[in-house]
């Protein structure tokens, strides 16, 4: 779905380019942290007794679990806890 008037996109991607790549970096960066923490406060409020490894565990699935299989997965899991 893309409700976007097509004037709006065009100005937005002129906006968007009109930052150097530093800037760019920086934005996405930010952006990935805000989401981070919303996902950290939504796990806390439902466990607010998890221990840190089990919070990783929980962001790692939130982000990324599904771009992996069953095995990969817990690979990736234990080389985080392990940290």
């Amino acid at each position: 779905m893309n409700d976007t008037h097509p004037d709006v996109a065009i100005r937005y991607r002129d906006l968007m380019m009109s930052k150097t790549g530093q800037q760019r970096l920086r934005m996405g960066c930010s952006m990935y942290d805000a989401a981070k923490q919303i996902v950290r406060s939504a796990i806390y409020n439902s466990h607010p007794e998890i221990t840190d490894a089990e919070m990783k565990r929980e962001i790692f699935l939130r982000f990324y679990g599904h771009e992996f299989s069953r095995a990969d997965r817990e690979k990736l899991i234990s080389a985080l806890i392990s940290e």
